[in-house]
C-alpha cells in the first residue's frame, strides 16, 4: 500500500488492494481547477499505468464536493490580460494551447489502459464535469450535480465527451441550456452508471470496483480499447479540436467581453444571475448585430 504523496500540490494519489486513488485536494476551494492541476492528474494517472499491481483507477474529491470546475470567478473578475481572457485583439492560438494541454491532461483518465471511475458527490460542475466525462464510469450521490453552466456564455466543454455519451439531442439540451442536473436524472438518462445515496455512494463504488480488479490487466485493456476506438474512429478528437478552438473563442465574443466586463462591474454571482435569468444577454451588443 502506497501513503499519500506528498509531492502533489493539487491531489493525493494512494494505492493498495489492486486500486490506485486519485483524490482532487483542494477542499476549501471545491477542489477548483488550479493551474497545476490537470498536469498533476495526467501524471497520476501515468503513475498507476506504471504499476503492475493497478487493475482499477478511481477518481474522488476531498471535502463539500467532487470538482467545483476552473475558478472562473477569479478569471472573470480580474482586470486585464490573463488566462482566461486576453485583451483585444487576441491571439486564437493562445487559448487553444493552453487548453489543449488541460484537456488531454483530463483524457488520460479516457486513454488509460486501466478502466477509471469518478467518484461523484456534491457537484461536478463545468470543468468538474470535464473531469468526471473523461472517466470511463460515473458513480453518483443521487444528490449530487453535474453540468457545463458556462455553455450559456464564457464557454464550451473542450472534452466534448456530452455527445459521445448522451447522443445529440440530451447533449444539445445540457449543452445549450447549461443545466445541472442531479445524479438520479444522470443514471436515468445514461450519463452516470449508477445513482444511489450520498452514504451508499462508497459501497456503490466498490461494488464496481471489487467486479473490476479481478479482470487480468490485459483483458481489461483489450476490451477497453475496443470501446474507445469506436469512438475515436467517430471522430472524437476532431471534435475535441472545434470545441478547445470555439472555448477560446466563446470568452472573446461581444457576450464573452460582456460577460466579463459586467462582473467586474456587479461581481462574478450577479453576472451569473444575469447569465442565467432568461433575459437576453448582452443587449446592447444584440442590437449592433
Amino acid at each position: 500500500m502506497t501513503a499519500p504523496d506528498a509531492a502533489y500540490r493539487t491531489l493525493l494519489y494512494e494505492a493498495a488492494d489492486r486500486v490506485a486513488t486519485i483524490t482532487l485536494n483542494r477542499p476549501d476551494h471545491y477542489n477548483a481547477i488550479s493551474l497545476g492541476m490537470p498536469s498533476e492528474i495526467r501524471a497520476a494517472v501515468e503513475r498507476a499505468e506504471a504499476d503492475p499491481d493497478v487493475h482499477v483507477i478511481v477518481v474522488r474529491g476531498a471535502g463539500p464536493g467532487f470538482c467545483g470546475g476552473y475558478d472562473l470567478k477569479r478569471y472573470a473578475e480580474q482586470r486585464g490580460p490573463g488566462s482566461g481572457s486576453q485583451d483585444m485583439p487576441w491571439d486564437p492560438t493562445l487559448d487553444f494551447a493552453g487548453m489543449w494541454k488541460n484537456t488531454q491532461d483530463f483524457m488520460s483518465l479516457w486513454r488509460a489502459s486501466k478502466p477509471t471511475i469518478a467518484r461523484v458527490h456534491g457537484a461536478a460542475v463545468a470543468g468538474g464535469s470535464d473531469v468526471a466525462l473523461c472517466c470511463d464510469f460515473l458513480i453518483m450521490a443521487d444528490d449530487a450535480r453535474i453540468g457545463y453552466p458556462p455553455a450559456r456564455v464564457w464557454g464550451v466543454p473542450t472534452p466534448a465527451m456530452w455527445v459521445y455519451r448522451l447522443g445529440p439531442q440530451m447533449a444539445k439540451r445540457l449543452m445549450m441550456t447549461g443545466d445541472l442536473i442531479f445524479g438520479d436524472e444522470a443514471a436515468r438518462i445514461g450519463l452516470a452508471l449508477e445513482a444511489v445515496p450520498a452514504a451508499e455512494l462508497d459501497a456503490a463504488v466498490e461494488r464496481l470496483v471489487g467486479r473490476l480488479k479481478g479482470v487480468p490487466r490485459n483483458q481489461l485493456m483489450m476490451t477497453k480499447l475496443v470501446v474507445n476506438q469506436a469512438y475515436e474512429n467517430m471522430g472524437l478528437a476532431s471534435t475535441q479540436t472545434l470545441a478547445t478552438l470555439f472555448d477560446g473563442i466563446a470568452r472573446h465574443t461581444p457576450e464573452g467581453l460582456w460577460f466579463r466586463e459586467r462582473s467586474q462591474e456587479v461581481g462574478f454571482k450577479q453576472a451569473v444571475a444575469e447569465r442565467d435569468s432568461g433575459d437576453p444577454i448582452a443587449p446592447h451588443v444584440s442590437k449592433r448585430r
